[in-house]
């Protein structure tokens, strides 16, 4: 696929920079227009006995500021070193820059990502006291703020956070509250947890213009077995296994594919065959990335262009805090079984 494939122009006002209760929903079927549905209604058309599949992950603060320097801390390896991202374009090798929790930090190596060491280990202590949640740079742009809101703790954040690891929130989550859940399980909709660590496989961007070119870097998965097997006997009774965000279908696609627990650099692009979801729920992504791909390959490019203009046209808010887009698939034999 080509990345000017993936291109469109939005309005910079429809950026999203707070979320919106209830959001609304961009019901999209093949085979006929787009409509608009609200919440509730989206929670009554998930049919009993099928399986809603949400990513329990949590997200930690790690995005630090030195003075005007803003320093997004990714993992660390051995010897006190961390894999960062930050604007390394005027630094200079070997250069250190003081921390605001007294720790000397010295460039090792640029690139994407960059390697710094540190003078002493990095705590989560560290990080929850000078530490803020990464929000997307797009947000702090229409905002023309750069530190977070105190909003922001609740909102960037899903009801359901668990397990600490990710760099961004899993975001077509951000429209539910337990409330929904609830609701959903009182008609028999199903929901299971899996766990992906959003990390830069999910939100770095796209340099290359053949997306084969791109590299994907690798994020932590886990599948329990115990939901694996049961979302196996779903499959196989014909019921249909709605992912909450392209996070909970790269984890589900990657299972189908290999382990249920390590990691996963799968890249789902036009062609891709899905194994496991029926149904994609999911926000409207930024142009040219990678989960713009995924979304042309769950459903069509064309349409997918089309939708999004509708969308537009119908001021629907666009990426992290924006709206909602539901995908259904026509042909009931689309998913393998």
């Amino acid at each position: 696929m080509k990345l000017s494939d993936l291109r469109f122009d939005y309005p910079e006002n429809l950026v999203a920079t707070e979320p919106r209760r209830p959001s609304r929903v961009a019901w999209i079927k093949d085979g006929e227009p787009p409509q608009e549905i609200s919440l509730a209604e989206l929670c009554e058309r998930i049919p009993a006995d099928d399986i809603l599949v949400i990513n329990d992950t949590k997200v930690l603060h790690r995005r630090v500021f030195a003075g005007e320097l803003e320093i997004l801390f990714l993992r660390p390896e051995p010897e006190l070193v961390w894999q960062v991202l930050m604007p390394s374009k005027k630094l200079k090798i070997n250069e250190v820059i003081e921390l605001p929790m007294d720790v000397r930090m010295t460039l090792l190596e640029k690139g994407r990502p960059q390697r710094v060491r540190v003078s002493r280990v990095l705590t989560d202590q560290d990080f929850e006291k000078y530490g803020e949640l990464p929000l997307p740079p797009y947000i702090q742009k229409a905002r023309g703020v750069r530190h977070n809101q105190g909003a922001d703790e609740n909102w960037y954040q899903t009801a359901w956070a668990e397990k600490p690891g990710s760099l961004a929130a899993p975001t077509a989550s951000l429209h539910f509250q337990d409330t929904h859940l609830a609701r959903l399980q009182a008609r028999g909709v199903q929901i299971k947890k899996v766990t992906l660590h959003v990390g830069l496989g999910t939100f770095l961007p796209v340099l290359t213009e053949d997306l084969d070119q791109h590299p994907m870097h690798f994020e932590e998965l886990e599948v329990k077995p115990e939901v694996w097997q049961e979302l196996k006997m779903a499959k196989q009774q014909g019921r249909h296994i709605w992912a909450l965000g392209t996070t909970a279908v790269r984890a589900l696609e990657t299972a189908a594919r290999g382990p249920l627990r390590g990691e996963t650099n799968l890249l789902i692009q036009p062609g891709f065959k899905f194994q496991m979801v029926d149904r994609l729920l999911t926000n409207f992504h930024q142009p040219e990335s990678t989960l713009l791909a995924l979304v042309a390959a769950f459903s069509d490019l064309e349409k997918v262009k089309a939708s999004y203009a509708w969308a537009i046209e119908k001021n629907f808010r666009l990426f992290s805090y924006g709206d909602l887009s539901v995908w259904i698939p026509g042909d009931p034999q689309r998913s393998m079984r």
